[in-house]
This record gives structure tokens, sequence and C-alpha cells, in this order.
């Protein structure tokens, strides 16, 4: 190896690649940004031309420059009109690396982007953040570890350009020659020993970057895991971005929804309302259209046709063209995983949810507030994997209540818990949503968190809705099948009319008295499992002998499956299930068979199809 007497290959080279990334990092961090949400028509083309420096040979792409920034070029013209050219110039070498080095940067950024969680993007932007905050606050920080990547292997890219620069730029030494054409011509000089201290140089730099980087995100990602110290003191990232606020009085009229949205093999179809600061449950199975109705109440969907309006104020008309952005509509969504942002404690992640308004109350002290309320005290400087799924839960419902929402939307608050904590955060969490001074709408498809927080229910199935009203009428009086079955009723068989007041519950193989007038409209007929007792008097109305096919024990009861009439083999099906506790069944199986149950009239439930 030889020291060659001329270093200006080394410093030109890197003036040449640190002028080249300035601008390779603006142009691919904007693409990248602009290409992910870009989802039109001319996508994979567009695709294609901002990748394809990197896979065209460098002397096409130098041929290009050459062509365009010409002396004689559309450009070149333009800049000889002003005493200026780029052709035999560092200004030409730089740009020759910027434009093959670009897709590297581009690239890397745009699949940090995607890595991001879209539930993140969609929260801050339902906390009224613009697009710029979520940008800078959200994403940038969370796709910093891919930028630096991108930084490193650009740079190196850049530093390592010959071809392009070469036709371009041309070798002139102490001017344009980088250390990729002192190696080429160095060879061709016969100066081995010369070629060797460039390449070797070249090799130093790039690898010192390219290990720099991974070594930062291992130690990045073990301080992650095992983070116990070094944490932003709790508020100062709100006074950053806010200035005080409070929450100020919410006054409205309700919620009005009259919407269809159109899918390929599924159709939400519905018309629903909730008024006077109350709280709307909706329930239904799964795909029955329950989180597509949130989405779009929060401005995160759009539906095909219809209105939502809420507190007078018009959020969507299909047949204005009005669609206020999601940031604007002062809705708290929280969805199931909570989305949470990783990259900022619990106090900066319930601070992005303040509005910026003039206030006497500091935000320190709203979200010191906020904590306590929630049973979150001392948890401040936390970040969100160092919480439980309760604590997330509660933290991303201070986060929503503090953005001074007309409206929260609770998206399944409870599925991510076990038994124990979910009975916890619902007793906190009914709390919370009860002084909430607005509406609310929980959707689950669990009974007893629906009827335990909410004093209305909306029962949806296949994009429809099948009931709706107050959460006894539904659960005591459902009129449809659909509507028993997905609000627990566990007893139903089909009828045949008998006569004005009496039916044939055919799979029971029993004939019911019922109260209520019977008409054609009448298909099935239903009984709650609590609402079968055993009596010993065979001659009140609705009374039959049973035998035990089966039972089935939780921790606290058991369920008894039976069937009327004939004793049969246990492995045969059963006609009617009750629940017993535990204390109950251990006197009741001590009797012989058969045993009397009774159906009353008045526990009996006709549904229509």
């Amino acid at each position: 190896m030889t020291i060659p007497t001329d270093l200006s290959p080394l410093w030109i080279s890197l003036k040449v690649s640190l002028l080249a990334l300035v601008f390779i990092f603006f142009m691919g961090v904007s693409a990248a940004y602009w290409m992910l949400g870009y989802h039109g028509r001319w996508r994979s083309l567009l695709e294609g031309v901002l990748i394809s420096p990197l896979v065209l040979p460098p002397t096409v792409v130098g041929f290009i420059l050459l062509i365009v920034l010409g002396n004689n070029g559309p450009i070149g013209k333009l800049l000889m009109s002003f005493d200026l050219s780029i052709v035999f110039t560092w200004y030409g070498a730089a740009i020759s690396a910027t434009l093959v080095a670009f897709p590297l940067m581009y690239r890397t950024v745009l699949g940090a982007f995607e890595q991001i969680d879209n539930n993140l993007i969609e929260v801050a932007r339902s906390l009224g953040a613009s697009e710029w905050k979520i940008f800078y606050r959200v994403m940038m920080p969370m796709a910093f570890p891919g930028v630096i990547a991108g930084v490193v292997l650009s740079f190196a890219r850049a530093l390592g350009e010959f071809g392009a620069t070469l036709m371009l730029a041309g070798n002139i030494p102490g001017q344009t020659q980088t250390m990729p054409m002192a190696i080429y011509f160095a060879v061709e000089a016969g100066s081995v020993g010369e070629a060797w201290f460039w390449s070797i140089v070249i090799i130093v730099t790039s690898l010192t970057g390219v290990v720099t980087i991974q070594d930062w995100q291992n130690r990045r990602q073990k301080s992650v895991s095992d983070f116990t110290s070094t944490i932003e003191p709790r508020g100062s990232a709100a006074k950053a971005f806010l200035e005080e606020t409070t929450a100020e009085p919410l006054r409205g009229t309700g919620l009005f929804v009259t919407i269809q949205k159109y899918f390929v093999n599924f159709n939400l179809d519905l018309t629903c309302q909730l008024v006077n600061n109350s709280t709307l449950g909706i329930l239904g199975g799964s795909g029955a259209g329950k989180t597509m109705l949130l989405r779009c109440i929060a401005g995160l969907e759009r539906p095909t046709h219809g209105q939502i309006i809420l507190n007078g104020q018009v959020l969507f008309d299909s047949e204005t063209g009005k669609n206020v952005p999601s940031r604007d509509r002062r809705v708290g969504y929280v969805p199931q995983n909570y989305a949470l942002f990783p990259n900022m404690t619990v106090s900066q992640n319930i601070a992005f949810g303040i509005p910026p308004s003039p206030s006497v109350i500091n935000v320190d002290q709203l979200i010191q507030s906020q904590l306590e309320d929630l049973y979150l005290r001392g948890y401040g400087d936390r970040y969100p994997h160092q919480l439980s799924g309760g604590e997330q839960q509660r933290v991303a419902l201070a986060r929503a209540i503090v953005s001074q929402p007309e409206i929260l939307l609770l998206d399944e608050p409870f599925s991510a818990l076990d038994t124990y904590l979910r009975n916890q955060i619902e007793q906190t969490t009914i709390s919370t949503v009860r002084h909430f001074q607005g509406l609310s709408v929980l959707v689950s498809h669990n009974l007893d968190e629906i009827y335990q927080t909410c004093g209305n229910i909306l029962v949806l199935d296949q994009g429809k809705v099948v009931a709706n009203g107050s959460k006894h009428e539904v659960f005591e009086h459902p009129a449809r099948l659909k509507v028993a079955q997905l609000t627990g009723c566990q007893n139903i068989s089909p009828i045949e009319i008998v006569n004005p007041h009496q039916i044939l519950a055919i799979d029971w193989g029993i004939q019911l008295q019922v109260n209520q007038p019977l008409t054609n409209c009448w298909a099935y007929v239903g009984i709650h499992a609590h609402q079968i007792q055993f009596v010993e008097d065979p001659n009140q109305v609705n009374t039959f002998p049973c035998w035990l096919v089966s039972t089935s024990e939780t921790p606290y009861g058991i369920t008894l499956f039976l069937r009327f009439q004939s004793q049969l083999p246990v492995f045969q099906n059963y006609h009617v299930q009750l629940e017993l506790l535990k204390d109950t069944w251990e006197t009741m199986k001590q009797n012989l068979f058969p045993w009397l149950i009774q159906l009353q009239p008045r526990g009996l439930i006709l549904l229509e199809h």
C-alpha cells in the first residue's frame, strides 16, 4: 500500500457525499412519506421510476444526466444563461451521487414507515393532531432506526459512486476526482499500492458507518427491554408543544347515524341515534360491522352513502360531499390494542391528546389529575412496554378524555385482559364513562361488559340493526331469534301454534301455555337458563318431568343439561339447560328422577325469524 502525496480525492469524496446526503435525506423521506399514502393507479410506475437508479447501470444514469444537465441540455442551457455549469464540477459529482444513492434512502425509509402500526396514526388523527404533528411526533421517532440506516447506506453508496460521476463530472484531479476514480486511474497507471490505499479508505469509512449504526440499534433494543432510568421528567414534553388547557363543558344534542358502507362480501346499512349524554353498547358477533361503525363515526372510514351528525354538526354527508377530517371531529377513539405511542412515556402519551387552548390549568396538573383518577399515580415516566394490559387500557382512556371529545368510542376495551384484571378495569372504566360529560359508545361481543356499562344497546347482525333500545328491553324481550342468541338466551325451540294461548315447542316435544296473544309471526320460543326452576307440584302450569343428561361445572356454579319426558343415555342430546349455585346443586342431586321443572309463562319469549 502506498500513501499518495495528493489526498484531495478524500476531501472531494467527503464533500460530495455529505452534500449529496443532505439532498438524499430530504428527498428520500419526503418521497417515502408521500408514497406511503398514495394508492393510485400509477403507484407501480412511480415506484419503478424512483428505484430505477438502483438497478440501471451507473453509466446509463450518468448519460441521462449529461443529456439533461449538459451545456446543450434543457436544464444546462437554462443554467448557462446565468453563466452557470454543472458539467465537470464537484457539484455535478454531488448530483450524480444523489441520484444513484437516493433509492436506498427511499426504500429503507418507506419500509420503516410501513412497519408503523396504522392504529397509531389513526388514533393520533382522532386526537386532533395535524399531519405535520403526526409526522414529527409519531412517525419519525418510530421510524428513526430505519431513517438512520438509510442515511448510512446512502452515504456509503454515494462515497463509492463512480460511473455516473465520471460521465457528468469527469476526472479532474483536485476538482472532481473522487476516491473511486482515483482507484480506477491508479490501476490504469500501474500504481497498485495507491489503489490499495484508496480502497482501504473507502472500505474502512463505509464499514465504520454500517457497524456503528448496527451497534447503536442493538444497544437501543436492549435499552428498551431493560429500561430503568434516564426518562424525561413528567409533563416536560407536553410543555414543549401545548399551552395550558382545561376540559371545557360539552353541550350537544346527540349522535345521529344513517349510513351505508359497501364491500365485496359485506354491506353495512344501519340507522341509529344516541341522545342525552347516554352510553350505547354495540353488540354483535364477529364480522357484524361493530368496529366499522365506530371507524365511520371517527372519520377513519368513509361511508358509501348516508349522514353522520354529532351534537348538531354534520360530520359526514354523502349528498353534499362533506366529510370532516378525523382530527376535527372531537371524537375520543380507543381501539382494541389501545395504540399507545411506544416512543412516548405515559405522561407524553396523555399530553399528546391535550388540545392547545388557553386555560388556567397547567398541563402537568391535568396529566397528574388523569393519572390519579385512573389509579396510575407514579406511572407517568413509564413507557407502554412497561405497563400491563389494564394499565395500557387506562392510559389510552385518559389520553382520549383529555382531548376534550364530545363522544368516546371504545372498541372491545377489555378484550386483551385476563378475567381477574377485566373485573377490576371494568369497574374503573364504568366509573370513568359515567362521569364523562358526553356521549359514549362501547363495542363488545361480551354480554356482561355491555350490560354493566351501557344503558342502551344496539344489536348488529351482518351489517344490519336487529335490535335497538334500553338494555332491559333488549335483553329481557328480544323480538328476533338472532337477538335472543346474541343476548344469551340458551334455550330456544321452533314452535307450532296449537290454540290462541298454547304452543308446541317442537325440539322439546312439550306444549306450553303462554301469556302473549299468538299470531303467525312467531316462529320460536325461548327462555333464559336462570328462569327455569325446580318445583314439587306437578299440577302447576308448564311443569314437566325431566332427566339429567350432563353437567358443566364453573368455579362458583353448575349448568345442568336436561331432557324432557323420557330417560335417555348420557350421550343423547339435551332439551334445555339451567344454572344453579353449587350449594343448591349439592342438595338437588340427592333427589330421585324424574325431577320436575317449571317454565313459567312470564319467562317465555316469543321470537320472530
